[in-house]
């Protein structure tokens, strides 16, 4: 009884704080089909704030360099931190891996203002230019721990026999890598890919240290156009942010239940040729 008692208690807190974390979000979207101007009073049913979003070419511009913000410091970061991963976890002195890990933790926890602080002296004191490229950097540096993270765990459920059996065969260091070392840690390197990405789609406070004049982000974007006051366009266009995340993450899922499925199905096909090699 106590357990089921508590099993609905856990229940009723899960739900509240679902409904407190998306009951502001499904308020902006339902006031973003308003046909007033103001989010006071919902007047009637209309499509003209999403029209007005997809008619303004500069806004589609930053939207364009978001994306492709995104994408590059995700691809960059995953290739870097998944080399970054396996010399970690490759590396033999205990205290060089916790120092290792140290430092790549103490990213992740850093205020982001720190990080964007320290990121724009940086690129001061160097005379490095404000904009695409300083955006870029700048979201690499903070998805690379990220990625580091997500990789890791993977290694350590990695079998190192394997490895040593196809040295053992003679596999030379590239065949070992990329034939058992990275399809071994491909969840790990799409879950670091995936979570880069999407951390880089909603940064602000980074990318507002470190953007020029003449480039900008969605996020820096969307805060600029509301310290001017309210316009349902930004929900609109909020909405429409909101639904590519959700796309984004539903997709990642469906690739990684077809992954298990697939990894199941060949244990399992594995498992019914041992059997016919037994049998007599």
């Amino acid at each position: 009884m106590r357990l089921t008692s508590n099993s609905k208690w856990n229940n009723f807190y899960l739900i509240f704080v679902f409904v407190v974390l998306y009951a502001p979000i499904f308020y902006l979207i339902f006031y973003s089909f308003n046909e007033g101007g103001t989010m006071n009073n919902f007047t009637g049913f209309t499509w003209e704030h999403y029209q007005a979003v997809f008619e303004d070419t500069r806004l589609i511009g930053i939207v364009l360099n978001t994306l492709l913000v995104a994408l590059l410091s995700a691809l960059i970061a995953t290739v870097v931190g998944t080399f970054g991963a396996i010399y970690i976890y490759y590396t033999r002195k205990m205290k060089t891996r916790r120092v290792l890990l140290s430092l790549n933790n103490i990213l992740m926890v850093s205020p982001d203002v720190i990080i964007g602080a320290s990121l724009l002296i940086l690129f001061t004191l160097i005379g490095f230019s404000l904009g695409f490229a300083s955006v870029l950097l700048a979201h690499v540096a903070f998805s690379i721990p990220i990625v580091v993270l997500m990789v890791l765990p993977r290694l350590y459920e990695m079998k190192d026999s394997m490895i040593s059996a196809a040295q053992d065969l003679g596999a030379n260091s590239w065949q070992v890598i990329s034939r058992i070392l990275l399809p071994s840690i491909t969840p790990g390197i799409l879950s670091g890919f995936f979570m880069a990405f999407t951390y880089s789609l909603d940064d602000f406070v980074v990318t507002f240290f470190v953007t020029g004049n003449g480039f900008s982000t969605l996020a820096v974007e969307i805060y600029s156009r509301a310290r001017r006051g309210v316009s349902l366009e930004i929900n609109a266009l909020s909405a429409l942010m909101f639904l590519f995340t959700l796309v984004l993450i539903l997709g990642y899922n469906a690739i990684q239940i077809y992954g298990q499925r697939k990894r199941d199905k060949d244990v399992k096909a594995i498992g019914f040729t041992k059997n016919e090699v037994v049998e007599p």
